[in-house]
């Protein structure tokens, strides 16, 4: 039996159908692989990161027409459909005041838009360097407001911007006329180490809350967060007096206080009663806490002490021993693998061993 004959241009047609063909299958094969919502997802990173380019971290802002946004609210679309209902039903009837009324309303609208947009434009934003806190705890960010014109601005709601499309809910504030406006942001910590202060939105709908204007700020500062404290934390040993001793956890501050008797002239703060509550029943006098004694103790607070324990774990352990000691008023270091801090008191010392268990990498 004779085979057909196909010409030149057929065949090479029927490779591309084919070809075609392959190419569709594969790609409706690839989408059915990805997990829903992988292609929107990439999407919202593509947009994130043009933001992230449209408008670098700074320390501070100024908003001007270049970075504030506006588009009609859900209520400026409803109005601007019912305008447009009453502009047909005018030149359907012939109403000369129905025409009259529409395009004063249309003016109100748009004196409204160029409100709105006014209402922030010529503020500027920056912020205060915010107080370390122990993850887990709520880090406060102070944003401030400031307002160089001679009018007051109001309605002005700032939110943070953390993660893919998750916000806060908006505080609320007026600004003076030259003067400025503190807002306190809160943000959940999770885990220690150096925090970059999340987006912050600023937005607006004043007067009628037909336009939404709105701009997005990055500040440039950071935020150091502490390691979690152990709750509750075992009991800490006393260091020996040639600083080779380790330590466990601190408990009340008398376990670290020397004792004396009493001297006419203490003060009550000074009087240590739970020691005299057993020492009046059998000699009948009271004692109080030996600030001299107290203050040549030294305590190590020593890594190989928490033995055992998963490295964060440790860290914690650690941070609520170095928060303990602090508190008790004794001298006390810090040894970690890589680091040591020499023992001495005070809360500059307290804020640098925390500083240190924060960003410690176990190098």
């Amino acid at each position: 039996m004779a085979r057909p004959i196909t010409s030149a241009p057929a065949a090479r047609a029927a490779v591309k159908h084919t070809a075609r063909a392959g190419v569709e299958h594969t790609a409706r094969t690839a989408s059915a692989d990805q997990p829903p919502g992988s292609l929107r997802a990439a999407w919202q990173r593509r947009w994130a990161a043009y933001w992230d380019r449209r408008h670098p971290r700074r320390e501070r802002t100024p908003l001007t027409h270049a970075n504030v946004y506006i588009l009609p609210t859900r209520a400026g679309w409803v109005f601007g459909l019912t305008l447009l209902v009453l502009l047909l039903a005018s030149i359907n009837y012939q109403l000369n005041l129905g025409h009259l009324l529409t395009f004063l309303l249309l003016g109100c609208a748009g004196v409204s838009m160029h409100m709105t947009h006014r209402n922030l434009r010529g503020l500027a934003l920056h912020l205060r360097p915010p107080r370390p806190v122990h993850a887990g705890q709520a880090l406060m960010l102070e944003a401030v407001v400031d307002n160089p014109d001679a009018r007051a601005r109001h309605g002005v709601g700032l939110r943070l911007r953390h993660r893919l499309h998750r916000q806060d809910e908006e505080t609320w504030c007026d600004v003076p006329a030259g003067g400025q406006t503190v807002v306190h942001l809160s943000l959940l910590t999770e885990q220690r180490g150096r925090l970059q202060v999340p987006t912050i939105e600023v937005s607006t709908r004043f007067p009628f809350g037909l336009f939404r204007a709105w701009a997005v700020w990055r500040p440039a500062g950071e935020a150091l967060v502490y390691p979690a404290l152990e709750h509750p934390a075992p009991p800490l040993r006393e260091a020996s007096r040639d600083g080779g001793g380790r330590a466990g956890v601190v408990g009340a501050a008398d376990d670290f206080e020397g004792v004396r008797d009493y001297r006419r002239g203490d003060p009550l703060r000074q009087v240590a009663w739970k020691k005299s509550s057993r020492t009046f029943e059998t000699t009948g006098a009271l004692v109080s806490r030996d600030r001299e004694a107290r203050s040549r103790r030294e305590l190590w607070l020593d890594w190989q002490a928490t033995a055992g324990l998963a490295t964060e774990a440790r860290l914690s352990r650690l941070a609520a021993w170095a928060v303990a000691a602090d508190q008790a008023g004794a001298a006390w270091g810090l040894r970690l693998p890589g680091a040591e801090l020499p023992p001495a008191s005070g809360e500059a010392h307290r804020a640098h061993a925390l500083q240190t268990l924060a960003l410690w990498s176990g190098t």
